[in-house]
């Protein structure tokens, strides 16, 4: 699966677009597996309660999963898969 990475993530993770092989078929399985990728990762998405941070979205296919089943939406290898982190400005 490809997810678009965006802001200082991009820092982190080596480029705008990552492949991640997860381990499972949901948001959460795709970031943990990102995290093992790239430890600083965590710090980044994660409460220590293993929640996103406030700020940090996961959209797929152009939808928040928010609207959806937060970090149990199911996702498959043909979704678009795009990860946010909080971004100041004005």
């Amino acid at each position: 699966m490809q997810v678009k990475v965006f802001a200082n993530l991009r820092q982190i993770c080596g480029g705008v677009t990552v492949d991640v092989q997860p381990d499972g078929d949901k948001a959460i399985d795709v970031l943990e597996k990102m995290v093992i990728m790239f430890p600083p990762l965590e710090d980044e998405i994660f409460t220590e309660e293993r929640k996103l941070k406030p700020f940090v979205h996961v959209y797929i296919n152009g939808r928040n999963i928010i609207h959806a089943d937060d970090l149990q939406t199911i996702v498959t290898e043909h979704d678009q898969f795009a990860l946010f982190p909080p971004v100041a400005g004005g």
